[in-house]
């Protein structure tokens, strides 16, 4: 009986990215209707591929983990997530190197990660990275319910969630020690300082002057790193697949002008075709910057507050390909790291410039873990990325520019012991300008703000906006960026709507396992 009281209340949601059709599964499997805008041709949002002759490249993000969000999703809809994607357990998690002397395993078992941190950096600082393991599981676990799962956490709120015990707890998460001064508590060996600091890039930020929190990120990967047979891409239909069987109605190449605002709350959506479709709630799954520009109308647009150039996060470089390689033994997911740290940070957000010398990730995307042999017999898919500034909206990447920063690129490579034979033909870069172009009024920014200083975790918005009736979901609210992190924003996003129509209608709640 109560789904069928809500079914009366539409819900629209704004792009069919992770967040979109995770808010979207989430409303439906409690009854609501729910319509999805998507102004692309499929779903999947920054989750995209990169089609060269019969390959479709994974082009965006690369990384599976936290399973369990989407297992916990899938069962709140009474299915089985392993059903509709299959994945395959990595035992080599990454695979790092800093010239051609060697590399660096990190495996899914913390004890052999601890013998390969030994023979290649020395006892003690395997020990030290014992110690690293612990403090970042315990950062996690502190974290997890009141700040991942969390509609809007600050640090009173995480403190009160501890109970008194909260207050002497905190220095333990190190809230306010970058993440590049904890690591050099940890580790002695400026290479594993190096290796463990990239997790701040997983933001979108910098070592240098991102939280030592984010060291929890460590701990994510050590739970788990996952390959989704057929590409990521799969985790995408399989979410639209799933809305789609729960009576949402996704509609592509469907863009959305504006979000309509009536008597101080939303009330629909305006497409660009000028259809206008009337809705009592609405979630704008795109970055907040877009909204707070102004670019989904102006009355919508107080409803958040757009990302500053100076603080918006990391962009990239990317070349998709198909190549030959040799040399080096590629695994899934491969670092090959810059010689310094700091200027390549320096460039990027000091400076707004491409690393003279950039740290450079490859995912060989026909491997998995330590393979010796290929699953193709000529070349291998490969995605290829630098770090870049968020500047597509003020500088012009150009054919020039772009050759230049794959010649320093491919030269890390080369120092490192990997040629890569390509062909123009059978390669594709992608810069800021055409991430901006992807992702309006972010300059290219994949990430949302970037988390610099204490208080950056607290500064992306919660899902609810000032004006009622309209949510806000994806990778540049909280809890962050990254697929599962998204897909929590989505649950969240969904939850509070759920709450606020509960409350308005007197309806009893049925809570997301996501929501405390």
């Amino acid at each position: 009986m109560l789904n069928r009281r809500i079914a009366e209340d539409q819900a629209v949601i704004v792009g069919a990215g992770i967040s979109g059709l995770t808010a979207a599964i989430a409303l439906a499997s409690r009854g609501l209707a729910v319509t999805v805008l998507e102004r692309a041709a499929q779903p999947g949002g920054k989750m995209r591929t990169v089609p060269i002759g019969a390959s479709q490249i994974d082009s965006g993000p690369t990384v599976f983990t936290m399973r369990w969000v989407f297992e916990e999703l899938f069962a709140a809809a009474n299915r089985n997530f392993s059903d509709h994607v299959k994945l395959r357990p990595l035992d080599v998690l990454a695979r790092h190197a800093w010239d051609d002397s060697g590399h660096l395993d990190l495996f899914a078992d913390e004890a052999r990660s601890a013998d390969a941190i030994g023979a290649f950096a020395g006892a003690a600082e395997a020990a030290r990275f014992r110690q690293f393991c612990a403090d970042a599981r315990e950062t996690y676990r502190r974290l997890e319910r009141p700040f991942l799962r969390s509609a809007k956490p600050s640090l009173p709120g995480l403190i009160i969630s501890s109970g008194w015990r909260g207050l002497l707890q905190l220095p333990k998460i190190r809230p306010f020690t970058t993440m590049w001064n904890a690591l050099g508590d940890y580790f002695h060996d400026p290479r594993m300082r190096q290796l463990f600091g990239r997790y701040a890039t997983y933001c979108g930020s910098s070592p240098y002057m991102a939280p030592a929190t984010l060291m929890l990120v460590a701990h994510v990967e050590q739970e788990g790193v996952w390959v989704i047979e057929g590409g990521m891409h799969q985790l995408a239909t399989a979410l639209a697949d799933c809305a789609s069987a729960l009576g949402v109605q996704i509609r592509y190449e469907q863009e959305v002008r504006e979000v309509t605002i009536a008597g101080g709350r939303a009330n629909g959506v305006t497409l660009s075709s000028g259809e206008h479709m009337a809705a009592s709630n609405v979630i704008v799954s795109a970055d907040v910057t877009a909204l707070g520009s102004g670019l989904f109308g102006a009355d919508a647009a107080r409803a958040a507050v757009p990302v500053k150039l100076n603080e918006r996060s990391l962009s990239a470089v990317t070349w998709s390909l198909v190549a030959r390689t040799s040399g080096f033994p590629l695994s899934r997911h491969n670092v090959f790291f810059s010689r310094d740290y700091a200027a390549e940070f320096d460039d990027i957000f000091n400076k707004g410039a491409v690393p003279d010398e950039p740290t450079v990730y490859v995912c060989a995307q026909d491997r998995a873990d330590n393979e010796a042999t290929l699953l193709r017999d000529d070349a291998e898919e490969l995605l290829v990325l630098i770090n870049a500034p968020a500047v597509g909206d003020r500088y012009p990447f150009g054919p020039a520019q772009v050759e230049r920063y794959a010649e320093r690129a491919f030269a890390v490579l080369q120092r490192c012991g990997l040629t890569v034979t390509h062909d123009p033909q059978r390669t594709v870069a992608t810069t800021p300008n055409d991430f901006h172009r992807m992702f309006p009024a972010t300059g290219g920014a994949l990430y949302g703000r970037a988390s610099h200083g204490w208080t950056a975790s607290f500064r992306r918005p919660g899902a609810r906006t000032k004006i009622p009736g309209l949510y806000v979901a994806g990778g540049s609210t909280h809890p962050g960026p990254g697929v599962p992190m998204a897909a929590l924003s989505g649950r969240s996003a969904a939850a509070s709507l759920y709450d606020d129509l509960a409350e308005m209608r007197g309806w009893k709640q049925a809570r997301d396992p996501a929501t405390p």
